[in-house]
C-alpha cells in the first residue's frame, strides 16, 4: 500500500478495527505498520507513537459510543432511556470489543476534557434528571450506572455466563428492572450525616 495514502485518521481507523480483531493491548505502532506494508519508521509522521495511537483509538471509541447513545437516547426518558442507554452501551462493548476496552485507558485531564468521555457523563445525568435526582445523588448515581453497566459487559464477554443455568438476556433485563427501582427509590441523604 502505498505511503502516500496514509493520514493520521485512517491510521486511526485502522487500528480501532486492529483492536476488535486482536485485543486493544496488542495494537502496536509496529502491528499497525504491518497491517498498511509499510516501515515502522513511517508511521510517527503521522502518529507521535504507541500511546498517541492508543488515545486516539481510546478518543475515536468515546465518540462512536457517545453517538450511538445519542441516537438511542432520541424521545426518550425515565426507564425507556435507562433501557436504551444500557442497550446502545452493551451492543457496542459487544460488537467493538477491543474499542470498549480503550475506553478504559487512562486520559490526561487535559485530553479527557476535550474528549466525547463527556458526552457520556451528560447524557447520564440528562436520565438522571428523569428520575429527580440532584448533586450529590446525581453523581453518586453515575458512578453506580457505569459500575454496574461495565461490571456485566466485562463478565458477560469474558464468558463468565455461559455456564449458568439462567439466559444472561434474562439477568440483563432484571437488572435494568432493579436500576430503575433504585433511581425510583433513591435514598435521600440524612441532611445531618457529614459528606
Amino acid at each position: 500500500m502505498a505511503r502516500a495514502g496514509l493520514t493520521a485518521e485512517r491510521l486511526t481507523r485502522a487500528a480501532s478495527e486492529l483492536a476488535d480483531e486482536v485485543g486493544f493491548d496488542n495494537v502496536t505502532v509496529a502491528a499497525l505498520a504491518r497491517r498498511f506494508g509499510v516501515k515502522e519508521a513511517s508511521m510517527y509522521s503521522h502518529i507521535a507513537g504507541a500511546r498517541d495511537l492508543k488515545t486516539r483509538v481510546a478518543l475515536a471509541a468515546f465518540a462512536e459510543l457517545a453517538d450511538l447513545v445519542a441516537d438511542a437516547l432520541a424521545g426518550r426518558a425515565g426507564k425507556d432511556a435507562l433501557v436504551a442507554f444500557a442497550g446502545a452501551y452493551r451492543d457496542y462493548a459487544k460488537r467493538h470489543p477491543g474499542r470498549y476496552d480503550a475506553m478504559r485507558l487512562r486520559l490526561d485531564p487535559e485530553t479527557a476534557a476535550r474528549s466525547a468521555a463527556g458526552r457520556h457523563s451528560e447524557m447520564t445525568r440528562a436520565i438522571l434528571r428523569g428520575y429527580a435526582l440532584t448533586e450529590p445523588d446525581q453523581t453518586d448515581a453515575v458512578r453506580m450506572l457505569g459500575s454496574v453497566f461495565h461490571g456485566f459487559v466485562s463478565l458477560e464477554t469474558a464468558g463468565s455466563f455461559e455456564h449458568t443455568p439462567r439466559a444472561t438476556e434474562a439477568s440483563w433485563l432484571r437488572t435494568l428492572d432493579a436500576l430503575d427501582s433504585v433511581l425510583r427509590n433513591w435514598p435521600r441523604k440524612d441532611p445531618q450525616a457529614h459528606e
